[in-house]
């Protein structure tokens, strides 16, 4: 196989009976990895092999075993293949990737606007390899687009757009030999084919004040990338298409991964990569809005960010994070309350809570404890609503990852995701509530007392009020 693909890159990933089945869907839980495939044969021939021994040990690893042990799947029969594939494409003299790649999705989750056809599905668009859109980025965001409905942006105004939008770029270097993570430099435009940078990205007027124009205005017009090329009808009318042709065989969802290219005369030119159904819940059908709430019996009130079908739930255990204390914690501290959550939320009581609400500072999921909580998926799978609330201490207001860090697990879990944006019009937050209820932590886990301070976990009575979870238009 060397032999025949030369010293094209290799993308070496896996397809098992079990990630490629109906009913599971096994997103991120096994590895892909990119070879640049440079050098002598033999160099080359060792680094493929350790590829595919990656691909198959992943398959023991410890979040691909605790999602078969969730699914009840510990028992089936699961064969893995390594799958070798070449054919991206060098458009410029030293670095490899694709000029878009994305994830759609048949079936969108993430509505955000009453325009929004959740039948109409959506996708996920980065510049560069697609590992953006697929893994989580904790230093970046990608491009959501619905189809029907392209132009409808999840941010709310044009600072929006600009917090939330990519600034890096994965890209196989041939000369490093490897995958390499870059902000976007404007030599490169002088170092290959001219990239079409107005398909992709759109203007900034506020260049004008930097000491480098050329340069200001390249690095804050890759901001917004994708803002022209998305709300291309053409486009979005290709990945429709292309859902359609799949529905075909089946009613089930799928989720399909592909690049493109602009490569000259042509508009465009779209590479499928994958497809595989998308296990999501089913709608529950027309949630009633409550007429009128007490403001003094609404504890957290958010709008916009958010993330799953409308539904109603008794919410009985609160788990909170408070965001004054936990920002002021040393980074070995904020590990430790991750795993601590891990542990409530996987307590074998009597009567374990049915509905569990998790409200915390930043980032849920992060690798980067600065930016939030560290917790894996796997710790908080039992959540029902999962909220991140943009506020951590006076000199650090975090990002939050509006969803990207858990997208698929939330979609697949039916977890409901919520942002909450303290001071902004539609978003209120009950501090006292959260500080004066009775923190029960101490008695679930008394040998973790010590962070009652950072961890409050508030239990609603069995026999009296409970907490309603509802989304707000």
């Amino acid at each position: 196989m060397l032999d025949y693909f030369g010293q094209s890159p290799i993308i070496v990933r896996s397809s098992s009976l079990l990630e490629d089945a109906y009913g599971n869907a096994f997103s991120g839980k096994y590895e892909s990895v990119f070879c640049a495939n440079q050098g002598p044969h033999a160099k080359r021939l060792q680094e493929f092999l350790s590829a595919v021994k990656t691909i198959y040990a992943s398959t023991m690893s410890e979040k691909a075993l605790r999602y078969r042990a969730q699914r009840g799947l510990l028992d089936r029969d699961e064969q893995n293949v390594a799958v070798g594939a070449a054919g991206l494409r060098r458009l410029l003299r030293h670095v490899v990737f694709p000029q878009i790649a994305g994830v759609g999705l048949s079936r969108n989750p993430y509505v955000w606007n009453e325009c929004i056809d959740p039948a109409a599905g959506v996708v996920r668009l980065v510049f560069g390899l697609g590992t953006r859109a697929v893994d989580r980025s904790d230093d970046d965001y990608t491009r959501i687009v619905a189809l029907n409905a392209p132009d409808r942006r999840p941010e709310g105004d044009l600072d929006c757009v600009r917090q939330f939008s990519q600034r890096k770029v994965d890209l196989i270097d041939l000369e490093a030999n490897h995958l390499v993570v870059a902000r976007f430099p404007p030599r490169w435009r002088a170092r290959g084919p001219r990239l079409p940078l107005h398909i992709f990205a759109s203007d900034d007027n506020d260049a004008s004040s930097a000491e480098d124009g050329n340069e200001k205005r390249t690095l804050r017009t890759w901001c917004s990338l994708s803002t022209n090329c998305s709300p291309r009808r053409r486009s979005s009318a290709t990945c429709a298409r292309c859902f359609g042709f799949f529905r075909k065989p089946t009613p089930i969802p799928s989720t399909i991964e592909f690049t493109a290219n602009f490569p000259g005369p042509d508009p465009y030119k779209i590479n499928l990569v994958q497809c595989r159904p998308l296990q999501v819940a089913t709608d529950g059908g027309t949630i009633e809005l409550p007429e009128t709430v007490d403001r003094n019996d609404c504890i957290l009130e958010a709008h916009g960010a958010v993330i799953g079908k409308s539904r109603v739930n008794l919410i009985d255990r609160l788990v909170y994070v408070a965001p004054s204390v936990y920002g002021q914690l040393p980074i070995r501290d904020r590990y430790s309350v991750a795993r601590l959550i891990g542990r409530l939320l996987h307590l074998d009581e009597p009567k374990p809570p049915e509905h569990v609400m998790l409200i915390g500072p930043g980032r849920w999921g992060t690798t980067t404890p600065s930016l939030g909580v560290p917790v894996c998926f796997a710790e908080i799978d039992t959540a029902t609503v999962l909220c991140e609330i943009v506020a951590m201490r006076e000199d650090l207001v975090p990002d939050v990852s509006l969803g990207t860090h858990f997208f698929n697990d939330l979609v697949e879990m039916d977890v409901l995701y919520l942002a909450l944006f303290p001071g902004r019009k539609g978003n209120s937050w009950n501090y006292a509530f959260f500080e004066q209820t009775p923190n029960r932590l101490a008695e679930l886990l008394p040998s973790d007392e010590r962070w009652s301070e950072v961890v409050r976990v508030i239990d609603m009575p069995r026999d009296g009020a409970t907490l309603n979870s509802t989304p707000m238009p």
